[in-house]
């Protein structure tokens, strides 16, 4: 029998996951997470990534009745003392894409080689590997429907789910990991842990729960109701799928399942294209190695952003006078994630309206999204910016006022996270600026006030805009 450190990172299961399958197979393990010092600045966990992995760490500990080894440091370091104490034949991992990361896992890897350990990665986050979807030319795609459509969809099949594995953990492995986690300090020291445990369950049978909820009762209608923001239409999955609390895998076969095979149906097929603009924003990232950093059309590099700290904080407080922007921004930051369509309508304002850098949105986002991914983080700030791969045409401004109507037709969405509005008529729920002030007082709304005046004219922001696009056109 071998002897196995599994090494987890963003692969917080027991189900469906290949390198504890792989080392259950073969013998004892040994689990270990690493909260690793040495990842760059930018890849630093954000504050409510951080409350999630808190949870999600102990919800893990407890599938392993707490013989989880939790470790904080150097990994490459770490994994190395670890081996040699429980002398490891095997050090297994699944993988990450990150730049930084394969750089690491590399290194690690390296360093085992000469000893007497084998040291072996394997995929556990991904539907394809970024590297076996790739156009006639071999070059990697840049435009989202033929790589799926024509690359992901006629290579084969993923893998199908593996079995959850027969777990026998090395006898040395102590029962204490609640204490170890505890010692991470990762609860931030802000209002957020009783907001967002009030609205997440941060658990791999939690995963699995909405999952079953999802397929049940909202997927065939999710190519409509997914726009809704007052209406439970998304899986709602993504923290999930980041952490790796249930694998994309699991989520592709539980569906064909569900419908037997047939998923051609508008909200299944749309569906299962959002598990594949996943794996587009992977392979974005695994080719172009920058696209957190760098504009991926470079035209943008001149763009003229506007500097502006107190436009700034004001959307990233749910404070621009503009009420489907703040309801979004309020939904942020009290929950820790966002409803996708409102993502990019506050995508929209921030860049293009407020004019300021699509990298402050991406910062912000990074620091209080549950779900917040470097690749899907990027990818999706510079499709909205329109500087990415596949990007919104750079005339594509959504007026935030329109969206909310057309969406938001109640105003319950508005309401619920801007209740200072909440007896607003809804002809006016979206734009309170233009109630005649008998309406205003009627409801209880003193503009600049109780809630904030627009911080900025849409008519005269949209112009603004486009003329600074029109700057840009022509260059390099």
């Amino acid at each position: 029998m071998t002897t196995s450190i599994v090494w987890f990172r963003q692969d917080l299961r027991i189900n469906d996951n290949p390198a504890l399958k792989a080392a259950c197979d073969n013998g004892k393990v040994i689990p270990v997470y690493i909260l690793d010092e040495s990842a760059p600045e930018k890849a630093q966990l954000g504050g409510a990534s951080k409350w999630w992995l808190h949870h999600a760490l102990n919800d893990l500990a407890d599938s392993f009745e707490q013989q989880l080894i939790v470790e904080q440091g150097d990994a490459k370091e770490i994994l190395h003392r670890l081996a040699d104490e429980f002398n490891a034949t095997h050090v297994l991992w699944n993988r990450m894409y990150e730049p930084w990361a394969r750089e690491r896992d590399a290194d690690i890897k390296s360093s085992f080689k000469d000893s007497n350990v084998v040291a072996k990665s394997l995929n556990g986050s991904l539907l394809w590997e970024p590297w076996e979807i790739s156009k006639k030319d071999g070059g990697p795609y840049k435009v989202y429907t033929p790589y799926y459509r024509k690359g992901c969809l006629n290579h084969s099949e993923p893998r199908y789910p593996l079995d959850r594995p027969e777990i026998q953990c090395h006898n040395k492995v102590k029962k204490e990991a609640k204490s170890q986690i505890d010692k991470l300090k990762l609860l931030p020291d802000i209002p957020w842990d009783k907001t967002m445990r009030e609205f997440w369950t941060v658990s791999e049978k939690a995963a699995g729960s909405k999952l079953h909820w999802f397929l049940n009762n909202a997927i065939t209608e999710y190519k409509d109701q997914r726009n809704l923001p007052a209406v439970r239409g998304t899986s709602q999955l993504s923290p999930y799928l980041h952490f790796g609390q249930i694998s994309p895998n699991q989520v592709w076969y539980a569906i064909k399942d569900a419908f037997h095979g047939n998923t051609s149906g508008e909200g299944v097929d749309t569906y299962m294209s959002e598990l594949g603009w996943r794996e587009f924003s992977y392979h974005l990232l695994y080719h172009f190695d920058d696209i957190q950093k760098r504009n991926f059309n470079d035209k943008f590099n001149d763009f003229p952003w506007r500097s502006s700290d107190k436009d700034l904080k004001a959307w990233q407080k749910g404070q621009t006078g503009v009420p489907i922007v703040d309801a979004g921004m309020r939904e942020l930051w009290q929950t820790g994630y966002m409803h996708n369509r409102v993502r990019m309508i506050v995508g929209s304002f921030l860049v293009k309206n407020l004019l300021l850098d699509w990298r402050k949105g991406e910062r912000w986002f990074w620091d209080c999204l549950v779900d917040a991914d470097t690749a899907s983080n990027s990818a999706s700030w510079q499709w909205v910016a329109g500087c990415g791969a596949d990007a919104a045409p750079y005339f594509r401004i959504f007026n935030p006022v329109l969206q909310g109507e057309k969406f938001d037709k109640e105003g319950e969405y508005v309401k619920q996270y801007c209740p200072e509005l909440k007896k607003l008529p809804k002809k006016y729920i979206h734009k309170p600026w233009e109630a005649p002030q008998d309406v205003l007082e009627e409801a209880n709304v003193s503009l600049g006030k109780d809630y904030p005046e627009p911080i900025v004219d849409l008519k005269d922001s949209r112009k603004r805009a486009l003329d600074a696009f029109d700057q840009i056109k022509g260059s390099n």
